[in-house]
């Protein structure tokens, strides 16, 4: 006897799940700009390399012959594929079906999507456009449980094992809210689409019901709120640039914390020597200078990956390459608060730590900082506790670190560029200290100041008697540093620095001691 009948039901079932919504729903999801799940999932692989997991979940229901009349697939699409010829699993929302809001099929895929990653060791990459859970109808017929199990582990579980074992990215396309944006959160790198994407704890209409405040989705989580609130690392224009931005954020990290990243050929000469490097940093410490300019002139060409740049505008965090090997990146931006530490500024420094500290990536950091930020704000925003969480991170960090010490380091915070055994460099413009001069001739030196006869002069000369005696040479002299560098050097000794360490970096393979947090 054939089984013909089951086969033919099996390939039907599977053929009505790629129907997804519909094709009336499928177009008005074009209409408003948007792919669908299995468009995006397309579109981030390579080619032809997506392998489905459980094509045919769902439920049907059948007439009185027993041939199926309708199917509802499951809302969330799941399976193994490639980015750059290596295995991830990719899973999303299909907002075609429910508004992405998990139908039980569909949830229980949703779930497994960490499973499946975590089980085979490799990358996820989130597709997120959905509000969550929603709420029923009250009554119905026949018995429901309520809630999970007593013995069962909780449903975040897996999330945060996620985050200290495999590389996680998530890509906002459309408003997400409740659970899916939780999970956006839960992610080593996050991007969303300008216009398209809201994410937020809850929409609209349960804000209202609940603080009765009426706004639209762009207002309560649109990429102009999340660009600076630190929830997304990066914003770009459409969607094909987000799937884009994640490959390329995935190319700098192992498959996994038992491997280690891998160096890439690079074009990049080793000795590239930038002339606009010897003279970028002002001898007015009262100029500002363009830190990102800096960075790029150092690191491989185009390779420098920046991360929540409108978040914690003092500090710079990145992903580059170093003559092919990823590194990661930690600077200042003295064109915000002088490049000094905000509580902001402090939580993405630390982030960027417990990247690298997760993965296995060597951090460079180029120098420049004044301090914690002071003031009745800072203050408020609790900076000195954010801070030394920062400081702790540094401190704890094991992955090797090299320091550029490019012009200013001040108070307790310079703490947070140097960890144990960091290779230390310093350019000529380099000043350190327990507070700035200018600052600090005017707090310690206050009654000499005003009992001068010209207390402006007696000011500048005080400053300019403490700052010659701030310069980096007696630290070369000391040993206090490894070396002082033509700044034009900085590249060169990067590079080479960077084959010394790589051995070492097998030697940190598997968990971190501390883990990632989002």
């Amino acid at each position: 006897m054939s089984w013909q009948k089951e086969v033919d039901e099996i390939k039907k079932r599977k053929a009505l799940a790629l129907a997804q919504g519909g094709a009336e729903a499928i177009q008005v999801q074009h209409e408003k700009g948007r792919l669908t799940i299995r468009e995006r999932i397309d579109a981030v692989l390579d080619a032809d390399s997506f392998v489905e997991q459980g094509p045919g979940a769902g439920f049907a229901s059948k007439n009185e012959q027993g041939d199926i009349d309708d199917f509802s697939p499951a809302n969330y699409v799941v399976g193994f594929g490639q980015i750059n010829g290596s295995q991830v699993v990719v899973g999303g929302e299909d907002f075609t079906l429910k508004g992405g809001s998990p139908n039980a099929a569909g949830l229980r895929k949703s779930i497994y999507a960490e499973e499946l990653a975590l089980h085979f060791q490799v990358p996820l990459i989130r597709l997120l456009e959905g509000g969550g859970g929603s709420v029923a109808k009250p009554g119905g017929s026949g018995p429901k449980t309520v809630g999970a199990p007593v013995f069962s582990e909780p449903r975040f579980k897996v999330i945060a094992d996620a985050l200290g074992q495999i590389p996680v990215v998530s890509a906002g396309l459309g408003p997400v809210a409740g659970f899916p944006a939780g999970r956006l959160a839960a992610s080593h790198f996050s991007v969303m689409v300008k216009q398209v994407s809201q994410v937020m704890v809850a929409g609209p209409a349960l804000v209202e019901r609940a603080l009765g405040r009426r706004l639209t989705k762009e207002e309560l989580g649109g990429y102009r709120v999340h660009e600076k609130s630190g929830v997304v690392d990066a914003v770009v224009d459409s969607e094909e640039a987000a799937f884009a931005v994640m490959r390329q954020f995935l190319s700098y990290l192992p498959q996994n914390v038992f491997e280690v990243p891998v160096r890439l050929p690079s074009e990049d000469r080793i000795d590239r020597a930038e002339e606009g490097l010897l003279d970028i940093v002002p001898r007015d410490v009262r100029r500002p200078f363009d830190m990102r300019k800096l960075v790029r002139w150092v690191v491989d060409t185009s390779s420098f990956l920046e991360l929540a740049p409108k978040f914690g505008r003092g500090q710079i965090i990145g992903l580059a390459r170093l003559n092919g090997l990823p590194v990661g990146v930690i600077a200042n931006d003295c064109r915000h608060y002088a490049g000094a530490m905000t509580a902001q500024g402090s939580q993405k420094a630390k982030r960027l730590m417990e990247l690298c500290e997760t993965f296995h990536l060597p951090i460079i950091n180029f120098l420049d900082e004044p301090g914690f930020m002071l003031g009745p704000d800072a203050e408020q925003a609790g900076t000195i506790r954010y801070g030394m969480s920062a400081v702790a991170a540094a401190a704890q960090s094991s992955v090797p670190w090299a320091t550029i010490a490019i012009h200013k380091s001040f108070g307790v915070a310079s703490a947070a560029h140097f960890a144990p055994n960091t290779y230390k460099l310093a350019w000529p413009s380099y000043e350190l200290g327990a507070l700035p001069v200018q600052g600090g001739v005017a707090v310690a030196f206050r009654r000499e100041i005003e009992a001068a006869a010209d207390p402006e002069a007696a000011r500048k000369a005080m400053e300019a008697a403490l700052l010659a005696e701030r310069s980096p040479f007696p630290l070369m002299e000391s040993f206090s540093i490894h070396e002082l560098i033509d700044p034009r050097e900085t590249r060169a000794k990067l590079c080479q620095w960077s084959e010394w360490i790589e051995p070492k970096l097998n030697a940190l393979k598997g968990p971190a001691t501390w883990g990632y947090r989002p």
